[in-house]
């Protein structure tokens, strides 16, 4: 795999009034890093992960993903090297937590033993016991434990690339705390590559190898997390408020 991820050159995506949702914005991620995207609700965070992803086209520039631009890629191949984790979770109310972890290597055409192994691991890994939760649906499970299991069906056909969308946003601040840390834990030992856009400073810190700051729709900021506090900018002085900071 290349030792860049992602890579997106000057790229834009405007509305037919003119409106940039997106603009001119480029960075790399290097393979292994997560880069957590924060920033005001409209400012274009997750218009970015979407053009990541194919779901949008860029009006100009270029986003390469793996390697490869994304208008060369078959955008069903494409999203298949994805783990897609969304604040919603999106897990289908009739499939079993089984069922819905083994979508993607099901459709990849892995055999239901080997299905039903990397079911089973996948749910220790994120914290759940597989003989409890393996056969039970969405509706019978607590908004953490739909979201473990969100995460564990991204990593089912254990994707290269992660981009996750305020996954952890709906949770209580207690959950999402604890999941914080074992998601923490979790990226470690998997070195995936992950875009992370987030809404929560603290979140951003405690996950993020770099941190973006998104701004209208542009790239202000993008740093380590110790130096992406020191920054002199109004919006990034207010995060401090937030943590208390001077």
């Amino acid at each position: 795999m290349t030792d860049v991820a992602v890579e997106l050159k000057d790229v834009s995506l405007a509305l037919p009034d003119g409106h940039r949702l997106v603009n001119e914005v480029s960075f790399l991620v290097p393979a292994g890093e997560t880069l957590v995207l924060v920033g005001r609700s409209g400012s274009g965070k997750t218009t970015i992960l979407k053009l990541i992803n194919a779901l949008l086209t860029p009006t100009s520039g270029q986003i390469r993903v793996l390697g490869t631009k994304t208008t060369e890629w078959d955008p069903i191949r494409l999203r298949r090297k994805i783990g897609y984790v969304i604040q919603e979770i999106g897990l289908f109310p009739h499939f079993t937590v089984e069922a819905n972890v083994g979508l993607v290597p099901r459709l990849e055409g892995w055999d239901e033993g080997r299905i039903r192994t990397r079911g089973r691991e996948l749910l220790e890994m994120v914290g759940l016991d597989p003989e409890r939760f393996l056969h039970r649906y969405p509706r019978q499970l607590s908004g953490g434990q739909r979201q473990r299991v969100g995460v564990a069906r991204a990593l089912a056909a254990d994707p290269p690339l992660m981009l996750l969308d305020e996954p952890f946003g709906a949770l209580d601040p207690l959950t999402r705390s604890e999941i914080q840390i074992e998601f923490r834990s979790l990226k470690r030992r998997l070195r995936k590559t992950m875009v992370f856009v987030t809404h929560d400073i603290r979140e951003a810190l405690i996950l993020g190898d770099r941190i973006a700051l998104v701004k209208d729709g542009r790239l202000a900021r993008i740093s380590s997390p110790p130096d992406f506090l020191s920054i002199d900018d109004p919006e990034i002085v207010a995060y401090r408020k937030c943590l208390d900071l001077p």
